[in-house]
């Protein structure tokens, strides 16, 4: 499937340009009507779920070049934890939120391609050259009934995919995708180890890596996660509160050792990531949820000639090819469970307490 952009600003017509406009991150920012007209989710300040207020806030307005979006889902990811405390403070007030799907509400100048209630699913992923920002922390986000974007950021939905499935998948595929195949090289046969199967990029990686033609070995502290995780298609599973990593690890690649490790966790699962992989393994980095400073055994690192790469969210061609996975039935987006947007706070409790296995999602009436 090709997604071409859908913007033109000197009044020639559509074609597939660069959206040069959209270098300035403050070009992005939605604008916003004097009056109010929707329900958001906005944090006034920095704290626990109690500063989740489901309110009144003013409706935004499609810029040149922006598409105003009725979203009918939005999901959770662990961004909008951060945000929430603090990690990193933004702007107050802010609408919370980087996946959402829904139905094109309305164009801004120079938009081309798109057509009035149509079905679309919207990239989080906001492109300034080299770097990369994200919807929801940046701007505002998508736990609200209307959302101003570029077009550029949003991609047409077939009627075979529901809301719900199409927020479930943006910026964990988007990312898992980067990491294994643009980062990671991973390619067709390889072994790779997920850490901690349940949240939304490690379920990500294991329905994305099957897609590829990958073996995966995922862990987690839960049996129960693990039995699931063997219904995604995880080929070896081990409970890494219970049994040996490295052994299952063993077992699984007959001692050859994993190609590829989605490392997500940090200082608590670092020491066994370097002793796992293979010789010329890479290690794909993109969070440490247990702290940032782990023991490095730079010795390992030499000896089997590791690639250890950093990785976070994804360009619009990891974005694209993700979703062509998705697409196609190749990889499915799993849904752990789905609230109504009024139930914020409840799902960023779940969320918390990493009691979801996969997505939770939001319902917008």
């Amino acid at each position: 499937m090709a997604f071409g952009l859908r913007v033109r600003l000197d009044g020639r017509g559509p074609d597939r340009i660069e959206p040069e406009f959209l270098t300035e991150p403050t070009k992005l920012r939605p604008r916003h009507r004097t009056h109010c007209a929707l329900k958001a989710v906005r944090i006034h300040e920095d704290g626990g779920p109690d500063v989740l207020r489901y309110e009144d806030a003013p409706d935004p307005e499609p810029a040149p070049g922006e598409v105003l979006v009725r979203l009918r889902a939005s999901a959770l990811n662990h961004l909008d934890l951060w945000v929430r405390k603090g990690l990193p403070s933004v702007p107050k007030p802010r609408i919370l939120g980087a996946d959402g799907a829904g139905t094109v509400q309305a164009f801004g100048e120079g938009v081309y391609g798109l057509a009035l209630g149509q079905r679309v699913v919207i990239n989080p992923g906001l492109e300034h050259g080299r770097s990369i920002t994200v919807v929801g922390e940046h701007t505002d986000g998508t736990n609200a009934e209307l959302i101003a974007v570029p077009a550029t950021n949003v991609y047409p939905l077939d009627d075979a995919m529901s809301f719900e499935e199409a927020a479930a998948f943006p910026l964990v595929f988007e990312t898992a995708y980067r990491m294994l195949r643009t980062r990671a090289g991973l390619v067709e046969g390889e072994w790779v180890l997920v850490w901690g199967i349940g949240g939304g990029v490690a379920t990500a990686a294991l329905t994305i890596a099957k897609a590829l033609g990958a073996h995966v070995l995922v862990t987690s502290s839960s049996d129960q996660k693990l039995e699931r995780a063997r219904e995604f298609g995880a080929d070896a599973v081990v409970n890494h509160a219970t049994g040996d990593v490295a052994v299952a690890a063993k077992e699984a690649t007959g001692g050859a050792g994993v190609d590829v490790v989605v490392e997500h966790v940090g200082e608590a699962t670092w020491k066994t990531s370097l002793a796992v992989a293979a010789p010329g393994g890479r290690i794909a980095v993109c969070g440490a949820t247990s702290g940032p400073n782990p023991p490095a055994q730079l010795h390992r690192v030499w000896w089997k000639q590791l690639t250890i790469v950093g990785s976070t969210m994804g360009k619009r061609a990891d974005f694209e090819a993700a979703y062509e996975l998705v697409r196609s039935g190749r990889a499915k987006p799993v849904i752990d469970r789905v609230y109504p947007l009024e139930a914020i706070r409840e799902a960023h409790e779940r969320l918390e307490a990493g009691e979801q296995l996969g997505k939770i999602v939001l319902s917008i009436p």
